[in-house]
């Protein structure tokens, strides 16, 4: 059997991970294909190197562009490699634009797809990701769902016959990672001390970088906030501030590169609080059992609203208290699976 996945951003990378490991495992021939939608080595080459990933078996080298074009390169692009390989399965993961370029391509070569972490639905349709989960999941012929949220989710469009309930494969390569670091100091920009109270932060979503306006009341909440703030500036993030003329690193904000998943990982288990508008960090916020703030109007991971540890906070009021706030005293659930969704995964590849 053939499996050929498709990638092209962080969350990617870091759901490949065990996915890899668990269709080697199982004797899959695996192929790996890597469109370059992220193409910094930051959030590209060091994720693939510190998670263990085998290196990919095609680069497509696409880069950036405006949503149309990049997905229209990846088409393109990946027209030649599908037909070339033939895969019993195309999977895909997760919602960024390689997910659909994927997804898309298979559809129009008649071979069968399989989405990952399929079901998850902001109902933001402002959120280029809610487009693109939505169209791979009514084109996708095997939807891998991580929770139950999203197979309801599946069951109300009328994919209930096509949907597997996998768990999520976030769980398993975080709770990896976590054991691997737990004792390890973590690596801060200068002005942040470890040992200290201090607050991980990421920004990079279209609402809130490319109005001006939203930017720069973002930058002045976080710069409100009273201890260290690790700003983890993702490139889209720095690009858009240097384009509108804003200082990001106010108040008690430091700013720095992304940090190796490993790291990152390390960082937040350190920190008192995370706020962000990445959907994978709220998770792994949750995982690791740090509150989380959440610069949005909605999630697509609402478990981890339960008992207060995450927050949403788009309106901006409050962020400071909110970010530094106290864990909640009630045991978290375990809505997220036991980490062993990959080898699930494999199962149904293998078997379906």
């Amino acid at each position: 059997m053939k499996v050929l996945s498709v990638v092209g951003a962080r969350p990617q990378f870091v759901k490949l991970a065990p996915v890899a490991v668990a269709l080697r495992d199982a004797g899959v021939d695996h192929v790996i294909v890597h469109t370059g939608q992220h193409y910094d080595a930051l959030l590209s080459d060091a994720f693939f190197a510190d998670l263990k990933i085998p290196d990919p078996d095609v680069h497509l080298g696409v880069g950036s562009g405006s949503h149309g074009a990049q997905t229209g390169a990846m088409l393109a692009a990946l027209d030649a490699v599908l037909a070339e390989h033939r895969p019993d399965w195309t999977l895909v993961y997760g919602d960024t634009n390689s997910t659909l370029a994927g997804a898309v391509a298979a559809v129009k070569l008649h071979l069968p797809i399989a989405h990952l972490e399929a079901g998850l639905r902001s109902f933001n349709r402002r959120m280029p990701e809610e487009h693109n989960r939505v169209l791979t999941d009514h084109a996708a012929d095997l939807l891998l769902a991580p929770t139950q949220v999203a197979m309801d989710h599946l069951a109300s469009e009328g994919l209930a016959a096509r949907s597997r309930l996998v768990g999520d494969v976030m769980t398993d390569v975080c709770y990896l990672v976590r054991d691997a670091v737990a004792g390890t100091p973590a690596t801060l920009p200068d002005g942040v001390d470890p040992a200290g109270p201090y607050v991980i932060a990421t920004i990079h979503r279209p609402d809130n970088t490319d109005d001006p306006a939203r930017l720069d009341a973002v930058a002045a909440a976080l710069g409100t906030i009273e201890v260290p703030v690790a700003l983890l500036a993702h490139p889209r993030l720095r690009a858009k501030a240097a384009e509108h003329g804003i200082e990001l690193a106010r108040g008690r904000v430091r700013v720095a590169d992304p940090l190796p998943y490993p790291q990152l990982v390390r960082a937040v288990l350190g920190a008192r609080g995370v706020v962000t508008d990445s959907g994978g960090l709220q998770k792994e916020a949750f995982l690791l059992g740090v509150p989380c703030t959440t610069v949005r109007t909605e999630t697509e991971w609402v478990e981890t609203l339960d008992g207060g540890w995450n927050v949403l906070a788009n309106d901006l009021t409050g962020l400071d208290r909110l970010a530094t706030r106290p864990a909640p005293s009630g045991e978290r659930a375990r809505p997220y699976g036991d980490g062993h969704a990959a080898e699930r995964v494999a199962t149904e590849l293998t078997t379906g």
